[in-house]
């Protein structure tokens, strides 16, 4: 969905003037600035504290706690300093006060870092029945899984020269994703396109509005003109991703893994089987996306759709809008499947300051959740009235409340989730959403809006990253068999996918043949797949929890795991395996797309 209208600085309201019941309450972290100030001052003396645990935290089972819950004490003051004043500074980016504490907790967040790190290594030394002692100690059960999991890492530690090694390393092996980020964002320009008698000038952002344009013909001429200045440097491109393609594979060579992707899935414990199964997943349900580009191209009656009509508007914009109260209500109402504790914490949130609502000269831009252990969690929204700010409100909130469940139910060592599961509690916030507007909805352009909406969250976050995945498994194939990583070969590869996921319906212009150069993910290698899991998952608990009775407590034990153990164990104990989460989401997918063709009839 686009963003609402646009809004001038002279448009808004100062944060002075806007109701404190529309507002976040930082002051449950920190009362005043002073308060900040003395936290502050008592953290920095934690420093030499925590340098001496390297002498001790070994000795005994007794020691080792002690050690772990000064570091954990100063992790949480730490936490709760940069939190504060990141969120403050963020209400107004303009203030030098909150700069200066931004800044101050950054730079202690550095020298925390350089304290402790001695901790990894030396807890990776000990002996290995040492450790497993440790590891079974009832005083340590907090702190077991952190350790059980570095010793399942022990057997890819090198010794102390080739870790010496491995960390010089470290100073120039981001080099090429910071290379390509100059290119992408400093130096590549894009130039312009004349249309009918007015200019655009492209960017980045503008070529992703251009596309979404009703007039075809400038959907084709913007489209040509951004991939002109890829192609212009496709042969640099082609070198700065065949380096960190070579990147990944020497680190995973080096400390002895069978491959880079079961590097890259190691931290979270996900067989490499996992991300073949996404693939060969949406392999087996390609029909559904070629379905899809079918009906694309009849609704847009357009004979010889090309990869530029893509992103062509299916229903255009509805005129609707909702107050933030409404939405607060909607959001409430399409909620209340997860239970009355689910909706108890929403009215909380509402009532009690964990909401920033309005947009105000120099406020950060967009949406996010974030927040510090002990105090319940927050969200930073910029409402502009209109549906997708419904959405966003219910996105968020998801985080939230998945975040205060598990803040509640875990200690704090075992309360942050990982990554692998981080958007699925927003995602299955957004879908009751969706499903809750499609059986309250009355008016047709509003649900084909709703719907179509919907259908293009399968394809860009499930179809699209999956693809993406693809790519980065292949290539980082080609280069493990030695096979060269060219302009030719990459473009090849990406074409022929491209082909694949969109089927006989798509037309077969080879400027796409460039779109893996302009990817910023594929510097991060093997990231991408997590959107396509995470989204999966969310669809098959919104399947579960219409049919299965028992679903809800499951999906409330999910909430509540935290970091408790692997994301793929803490998926099964609420019911779900990846697996057949893939499989359900094509299904949804299926269902979605059919009802979407029946309104178009």
């Amino acid at each position: 969905m686009k963003e609402g209208s646009e809004v001038t600085t002279m448009d808004l309201q100062t944060r002075n003037e806007i109701d404190e019941k529309y507002k976040w309450k930082l002051e449950d972290i920190f009362a005043t600035d002073e308060d900040w100030e003395k936290e502050f001052a008592k953290a920095e003396k934690m420093i030499p504290k925590l340098e001496a645990q390297k002498k001790c935290i070994t000795k005994d089972v007794g020691s080792m706690l002690k050690g772990l819950k000064l570091i954990d004490q100063a992790s949480l003051m730490l936490e709760r300093l940069y939190v504060y004043a990141r969120m403050r500074r963020d209400e107004d980016g303009t203030n030098s006060i909150y700069q200066g504490l931004s800044s101050r907790a950054q730079t202690l967040a550095v020298k925390f870092s350089a304290a402790l790190a001695f901790l990894e290594p030396l807890l990776l030394s000990l002996d290995e029945q040492v450790l497993q002692k440790y590891i079974e100690a009832p005083e340590l059960a907090e702190y077991a899984f952190m350790l059980n999991n570095l010793k399942r890492s022990k057997a890819y530690v090198l010794d102390e020269h080739g870790e010496k090694l491995m960390s010089m390393a470290g100073e120039f092996s981001d080099g090429a994703q910071e290379i390509f980020t100059m290119l992408n964002n400093a130096d590549l320009k894009f130039g312009s396109v004349e249309h009918q008698g007015q200019i655009y000038e492209l960017t980045h952002a503008k070529y992703i509005e251009l596309m979404q344009s009703e007039d075809r013909s400038l959907r084709e001429k913007v489209y040509r003109k951004f991939y002109e200045a890829f192609s212009g440097h496709i042969n640099t491109i082609a070198a700065i991703y065949d380096t960190s393609v070579k990147k990944d594979i020497f680190y995973a060579r080096a400390r002895g893994y069978q491959s880079s992707l079961q590097k890259a899935l190691f931290a979270d414990n996900v067989p490499t089987e996992v991300y073949h199964n996404l693939i060969d997943t949406v392999h087996n349900n390609l029909d559904a996306m070629h379905n899809y580009v079918k009906l694309r191209a009849e609704i847009l009656k357009i004979a010889d759709l090309q990869m530029y009509d893509i992103y062509a508007p299916l229903v255009s914009e509805v005129d609707v809008s909702y107050s933030y109260e409404q939405a607060q209500q909607i959001v409430l109402d399409a909620l209340s499947v997860l239970g009355e504790d689910y909706g108890m914490l929403l009215k909380k949130a509402y009532a009690e300051g964990w909401i920033d609502v309005w947009e105000t000269p120099g406020k950060r831009s967009g949406a996010y959740s974030w927040g510090v252990y002990g105090t319940h969690p927050y969200v930073l929204l910029n409402h502009r009235k209109d549906l997708n700010s419904v959405f966003t409100l219910a996105h968020e909130l998801g985080h939230a409340m998945h975040t205060y469940y598990s803040d509640q139910a875990q200690p704090y060592p075992l309360a942050g989730y990982a990554i692998f599961v981080a958007e699925v509690a927003s995602t299955v916030n957004e879908i009751l959403l969706t499903k809750y507007f499609l059986r309250t909805v009355n008016d047709q352009k509003l649900r084909k809006y709703i719907l179509n909406h919907y259908i293009d969250q399968f394809r860009t976050t499930v179809l699209r990253q999956t693809m993406f995945a693809e790519f980065e498994m292949k290539a980082h194939e080609m280069a493990e068999r030695a096979e060269a990583l060219t302009v030719d070969s990459l473009n090849r590869l990406y074409f022929s996918l491209n082909q694949q996921y969109h089927g006989k319906y798509m037309g077969d212009d080879d400027t796409i043949s460039y779109e893996w150069a302009r990817i910023p993910h594929f510097y991060t290698a093997f990231y991408v797949y997590k959107y396509a899991t995470g989204f999966s998952c969310a669809a098959a608990i919104v399947r579960k929890l219409e049919s299965e009775p028992d679903m809800l407590k499951k999906y409330k034990q999910f909430l509540s795991a935290g970091g408790s153990d692997y994301p793929m164990e803490i998926l099964k104990k609420a019911g779900i395996d990846v697996g057949q989460a893939v499989q359900l989401c094509m299904q949804e997918f299926r269902e979605a797309l059919a009802e979407f063709e029946k309104l178009n009839v």
